[in-house]
């Protein structure tokens, strides 16, 4: 195949890579900073710079931007697509991009898939990315147009660069769950740093603390983004947390042993449920 990257930050650059060193596709890549494709070049990261010549004639076109920016894309270049290729998102919000690419590309002729990569460092850009970012990952992808074949074809692409789970869901479906898988965590660990307590803890902290501000280091442009495109389900979470945590402030307050108690036994067995560990 021959395919286009648009975005050669951490997740398209980390594509470009995984791609060239684990099959023999062709790969083209764009980016807004000129410096980063030559480098993708260099490093045989990139066959060669995408041109709209070049993406007219493939067969696959991966659009690694903010969803805004990868809307705004794949309208501008509508009518460049190959007809009958695919165009693949990379966003970590489904319904607000498949609602308004999905008719532009019934009207053009090409094949629009939502995709996700569950895959990420907390550092973005080309000097991060890497071939190995997607190995045991999750895909997640949201097609509701096309044929069986055209998720095959991508199904099999994504499982060669090091995906090993290839899960299928409405727009709808993804954003609801990625509100809590995601997105909710992205919220917690930017308030967590915020206490006081945060400006002492050298010495007083190991895996819990790393575990849970890890992804406090975010980039605030696109996370904001995200999080505006999905406010109904991550509010949802965000409220429901909320609650949670006040039950256990009460307990604690009031030192109702038993309630307290029960509110921890409660966590731990369903994390157990959730992990298998109790049928």
């Amino acid at each position: 195949m021959k395919i286009a990257i648009i975005g050669l930050g951490l997740i398209g650059g980390s594509m470009a890579k995984a791609i060239k060193e684990n099959t023999s596709h062709t790969v083209y890549g764009k980016d807004l900073n000129d410096t980063v494709v030559k480098k993708a070049k260099l490093i045989n990261a990139i066959d060669e710079p995408l041109t709209d010549e070049l993406l007219a004639d493939c067969d696959l076109t991966i659009v690694a931007l903010y969803p805004q920016a990868s809307i705004d894309f794949i309208s501008e270049k509508q009518e460049i697509f190959k007809k009958g290729s695919i165009v693949l998102d990379c966003c970590g919000v489904k319904r607000t991009v498949c609602s308004q690419v999905e008719p532009i590309a019934l009207k053009q002729g090409f094949v629009f898939i939502g995709g996700h990569p569950m895959a990420g460092l907390e550092h973005s850009g080309f000097d991060h990315a890497k071939k190995a970012l997607f190995r045991n990952a999750s895909m997640i992808l949201t097609p509701t147009k096309g044929n069986i074949q055209d998720v095959e074809k991508v199904k099999d692409l994504f499982t060669a660069i090091g995906f090993t789970n290839i899960q299928i869901a409405t727009p709808e479906e993804h954003d609801q769950m990625i509100a809590f898988t995601s997105q909710l965590a992205h919220v917690v660990s930017s308030a967590y740093i915020k206490s006081p307590a945060a400006l002492k803890h050298k010495g007083f902290s190991a895996g819990s603390y790393k575990d849970l501000t890890r992804v406090a280091k975010l980039n605030e442009t696109m996370w904001t983004e995200l999080f505006l495109d999905n406010p109904e389900f991550l509010a949802e979470e965000i409220d429901g947390i909320a609650e949670r945590l006040q039950q256990y402030s009460r307990a604690i307050k009031e030192k109702d042993h038993a309630v307290l108690k029960e509110l921890l036994k409660e966590g731990r067995e369903k994390k157990a449920i959730i992990d298998g560990e109790i049928f």
